[in-house]
Formats: structure tokens, C-alpha cells, sequence
């Protein structure tokens, strides 16, 4: 089968943190090492130095660390190198990362419910490292399904109560301490509703920039461009509709805008152009051929090396239905999987 691992876990914060370290221990190992490669640094530095961001990860959700905790313990590792898989962005100096968002309800899609997601464009050695994280919390915390990297316990994903999020790269912020981006994707989708994350964001000043697009089972859609001293909401075009490639649109924001990836702008204009040609009739097998579409190439939606970032995977949310869809593989020759929340 041409799919990602999916590693399901249950149970207390610990014992899911320690399933998912006991399933993937080998591909934890792997993870670690090309954080290593990558950064040209020795593990042990790093994992020292992941401890500065321990006191932001315990203000957002002190049980995310006993996940951490779990994880060292069920994959046999030094916890400093468990809690360095969360902070893997601010140890490494990546190359730039583009990656195309959206989120459409109401009046644009065909069922008027929501369909969210995003292309995720990485560099090329991503695509061996990626898992889909099931998890089944045992103290009311709801469930959830996560595409993330192995021994990372959080990236994009939805809940049963069909909270989703996706995500785009912004650039051209000072790095100042604070929370790291990964905690805060798993810790949104312990919430209800749109409004509950948004006020998370706020809530959680985060040490880099980024951008995130929200959809909820209500309905709801949202767009809110994060730098680490404020946040921004983007309100689109339509309020059935949000956008987002690898710029800046709120009007707080354009004067940072730098062009770090010059294909984003027609990348979105193209986006945009796709979603009014479908408006109405959009449906995941819509989305699915929008995401394929190669206008731009090699940095077009299916993005195939621009700046060495390629669409690795892709992820559609049906929060009606409880379905949350994962491709391994480009969006032009991947194969998509199913998975009930």
C-alpha cells in the first residue's frame, strides 16, 4: 500500500505518548538523525537546547510533556531527544517551505458543508519520515488524526468535533523566545470550535511566523497570520472562503513581505482562479485534481523542487463526515487514504 504508517494510540497523555515511541521507535531514530544532518549540530546540543522552550510548552498544555515523557520512555530515548522532535523548526535551519491552504464552506462547496486542507510542500527527504497519528484520549480530551513525523506529536490534522487546521511558511520575522509551532498544532485540536483556537493563537505568542487556516463542524472558516508580537485575521474575498499561499495579505502584516518565495503569489492567484471556476460545485474530488494542478511548475500548487520544496503530501478535512484524507505522494501522482476520526 502506498500510504504513511498510522501509528493509533490511546489511553492517558503518557501511555499514547509511550505507544507511539514503542511503534516507531525506528523511524524516531531516523527523524532524529536528519534533524542532526541537517543541522550539522550533535543531538545531545540540541536536545540540551530544547529544554529553553520547555516553560511555553508547559504554560500551553502541561500534559503535551508527559506525552513527551511517554514517548522517550516507549522508544527507549533520552527525553531531551523526545522534546527535541517538538521543537524540530527551531533547530534547523531549513530551506524555505511553501505549502498552499484553504478552507471553504456555505455557498462554495457543493454539499455546503466545509472542506479544508492544504498541499504540504517539504524537502524531498520528509517523504520517508511522515506518519498518521490516530489518537484516542482515555480523560475526555477528544479524538483526533494527525499527519506529523515520527516521535512529533502534532501537525496538521482534525477532531471529532471536525476542528481542522492547516498550514502555510510566512518569513521575514525577528526569532524571539517563545512557544514553537508544533505543541500549539496539537494542542488546537483539543478544541471545540474556530473561535476556541483563535483565541489560543492570541493566547500563545509563538517564537517564529506562520500562517493558519481553521475550519470547525459549525461551519466555520478562518485565516490568522501569526508573527511573534501579534496576530493578524485574514478575512479573504468571501466569507465562505479562505486562502493562503507563502506571503503576507492582512494589511497589519504586507509591510514585512519580503517575496522569499516569489512563486507564491501566482501560486495563489491560480488557487484563487481554480476555486471560482468550481464555486458551488466543490467537493473533495474537486479539491483533490485543484491540488494536482501544475500552472507555474516547477512551483505551481504541485510543487516539484522551486527553492528544493516539493508537495510530499496533501490533506483534505470533511469535517461533516469525520473523514480526514492523506496523500503520500505528490498531488499529481500520490495516492489518497481515508481515515474516520
Amino acid at each position: 500500500m502506498h500510504a504513511f504508517p498510522l501509528i493509533s494510540v490511546s489511553g492517558t497523555a503518557y501511555e499514547m505518548g509511550y505507544q507511539h515511541g514503542q511503534q516507531a521507535g525506528d523511524l524516531i531514530r531516523k527523524y532524529l538523525g536528519w534533524i542532526e544532518k541537517s543541522t550539522g549540530r550533535d543531538r545531545a546540543e540540541l536536545g540540551r537546547n530544547a529544554h529553553a522552550f520547555e516553560p511555553f510548552i508547559q504554560r500551553l498544555n502541561p500534559a503535551y510533556l508527559e506525552e513527551v515523557r511517554g514517548l522517550a520512555a516507549g522508544a527507549g530515548l533520552p527525553y531531551e531527544e523526545a522534546l527535541l522532535c517538538q521543537v524540530r523548526g527551531e533547530a534547523v535551519n531549513a530551506r524555505p517551505e511553501g505549502c498552499t491552504a484553504f478552507a471553504l464552506t456555505g455557498a462554495a462547496t457543493a454539499t455546503g458543508q466545509p472542506i479544508a486542507g492544504q498541499n504540504q510542500d517539504l524537502p524531498p527527504e520528509f517523504s520517508d519520515l511522515g506518519i498518521v497519528l490516530h489518537l484516542k484520549p482515555s480523560d475526555g480530551r477528544p479524538r483526533a488524526i494527525t499527519f506529523t513525523f515520527a516521535g512529533q506529536l502534532g501537525y496538521m490534522g482534525m477532531n471529532q468535533h471536525g476542528v481542522a487546521h492547516f498550514a502555510n511558511a510566512l518569513y521575514n520575522a525577528p526569532w524571539r523566545p517563545g512557544l514553537p509551532h508544533y505543541p500549539l498544532k496539537r494542542t488546537l485540536l483539543e478544541k471545540t470550535t474556530v473561535a476556541q483556537c483563535l483565541r489560543m493563537v492570541q493566547e500563545h505568542p509563538t517564537c517564529s511566523a506562520g500562517n493558519m487556516v481553521f475550519c470547525d463542524g459549525e461551519g466555520t472558516v478562518a485565516d490568522v497570520e501569526i508573527r511573534p508580537e501579534a496576530v493578524a485575521l485574514y478575512p479573504d474575498e468571501h466569507p465562505d472562503c479562505r486562502l493562503h499561499t507563502n506571503h503576507y495579505l492582512t494589511p497589519e502584516f504586507t509591510p514585512y513581505e519580503d517575496a522569499t518565495l516569489p512563486d507564491s503569489c501566482p501560486r495563489l492567484d491560480r488557487l484563487r482562479e481554480l476555486v471560482k471556476q468550481h464555486w458551488g460545485h466543490i467537493d473533495v474530488q474537486v479539491m483533490k485534481g485543484i491540488m494536482a494542478d501544475h500552472q507555474g511548475d516547477p512551483g505551481g500548487i504541485c510543487r516539484h523542487g522551486a527553492k528544493g520544496s516539493y508537495s510530499i503530501t496533501g490533506y483534505l478535512a470533511e469535517p461533516a463526515k469525520g473523514l480526514f484524507h492523506v496523500r503520500c505522494g505528490h498531488g499529481c501522482t500520490g495516492t489518497w487514504t481515508s481515515y474516520e476520526v
